[in-house]
């Protein structure tokens, strides 16, 4: 999967199977039973990768399930049964290791170019590695908080005071069929001139496949008052 270089705009806000019967018989290949073989000599690597398939399996279910529903939703699915959310965790790290370089290091590297005094708010932080990379001051928001670090609400409704920080951020965090209205409350959370950084994942913003055209969604974000800045150069895995 490829994701977007990091997307940059400024707030314009003025201050104010089948089973057969039991005469089906079953035929195994030599090419089966080596395989057999070797699962048997090897069972712990076997296993492993029958747990990574099966984490994989689920990480894909939750994925679409936060893709196809509210923020609200997603909270309630997750305060349900917790232990969704480390399972989702866990295969989102395995999904994101393969990667050869991560949209949050990126994000990491831009705030260390600027002044630690920057009030930062990170919308759907996960592990809260943004917070532990900087010096800044961080407010870490996700559906669920695993660290005491991490604020736990929806999104589309911290406890922020309004123009309360410098840079909002979105790393691969833009879910959920209500994600306009994250981005509304990340334009009131921003102090006037604020900065807004998005990463998303490539298919996310193109047609092609299904995603949003990038230029309607820019001029979305011009409309909720954002003025576009600058897109990161572009590079194999980071076209935009």
């Amino acid at each position: 999967m490829q994701t977007s270089a990091v997307m940059v705009g400024r707030s314009r806000k003025r201050r104010g199977p089948k089973h057969g019967g039991a005469q089906s018989k079953l035929k195994v290949s030599s090419s089966d039973s080596q395989k057999k073989q070797k699962q048997k000599q090897n069972p712990c690597g076997f296993l492993d990768k029958m747990r990574a398939k099966l984490s994989g399996g689920h990480f894909r279910m939750i994925n679409e399930k936060l893709y196809t529903c509210t923020g609200n939703d997603a909270l309630s699915y997750f305060k349900d049964d917790p232990k969704l959310f480390d399972m989702y965790h866990t295969g989102y790290q395995a999904q994101m290791s393969q990667w050869p370089e991560q949209p949050v290091n990126k994000i990491i590297k831009w705030l260390k170019d600027r002044s630690t005094s920057l009030a930062v708010a990170d919308f759907g932080c996960g592990d809260a590695r943004l917070a532990k990379s900087v010096r800044n001051k961080v407010f870490s928001f996700d559906l669920v908080s695993n660290d005491p670090s991490v604020i736990a609400c929806d999104m589309s409704n911290t406890c922020l005071e309004s123009s309360a920080v410098d840079v909002a951020v979105f790393s691969l965090s833009l879910m959920g069929i209500n994600y306009p209205s994250y981005l509304t409350e990340a334009h009131r959370v921003l102090k006037p001139g604020g900065w807004l950084l998005i990463a998303e994942v490539k298919s996310r913003l193109d047609p092609k496949t299904g995603g949003a055209d990038p230029d309607r969604f820019i001029k979305a974000l011009l409309e909720l008052g954002f003025k576009w800045e600058a897109r990161v150069p572009n590079d194999p895995m980071h076209p935009l």
